[in-house]
Formats: C-alpha cells, structure tokens, sequence
C-alpha cells in the first residue's frame, strides 16, 4: 500500500479529533485552535545496487495550541507514531508551538 500525504492528513485530523490540520497553509489563511500544521520538509533516499530501493517524505509538524498543557499532551501523542521525533517549543504571539519531525 502506498503512503500518501492524503493519508497523512486523515491520520492528523484523528489525533487531534477535528479538521483544523493545515498543510503548507499561506500566511493570509485564518487558522483556528487547537491546530495542527505541516509542511513538506526533505524526502530521504535509500540506495543499494545503484538503485533507489526507500523513499521516505520527512514533514515538520507544529501543532499549535493556547493551552501550553494541551499542545503538550498533543505533541505526546503524536510522539507515538513511528518515525516522529520531538524538535522543540516556542511561544508566538501567544499560542504555544510544539515542533516534530515525522517521516512518513
């Protein structure tokens, strides 16, 4: 079966228990909270017998909150997922960020 970004983009929406996940959302798009954005960040290869033999896309994913609590518990869960990895937090204009990389 073959992983698509369309997949992805269900498996997020379940996380987080509603539609508010953005990909590569342009900066005028009113975002609403809690939330979940994504974005395309590599795609990695595996080669062996001068063949691609792997392909896997990497996204940065920033689920956003106003809850620091809540953005936590998401970024949590999310954290179950193989291939994800905690990056980091920060705060801007006053929602709570948490950043993973996950490959899928």
């Amino acid at each position: 079966m073959s992983r698509n970004r369309e997949d992805l983009h269900e498996i997020l929406c379940n996380f987080l228990g509603s539609r508010n996940v953005y990909f590569q959302p342009p900066e005028s798009k009113k975002l609403k909270y809690p939330c979940i954005v994504y974005q395309l960040s590599s795609i990695w290869t595996d080669k062996a017998d001068n063949a691609k033999y792997l392909k896997n896309r990497q996204y940065k994913v920033t689920v956003i909150n106003e809850d620091p609590d809540d953005a936590a518990e998401l970024a949590n869960k999310l954290l179950e997922m193989q291939y994800c990895r905690f990056e980091s937090t920060y705060v801007a204009d006053n929602l709570n960020h948490c950043v993973l990389t996950l490959f899928y």
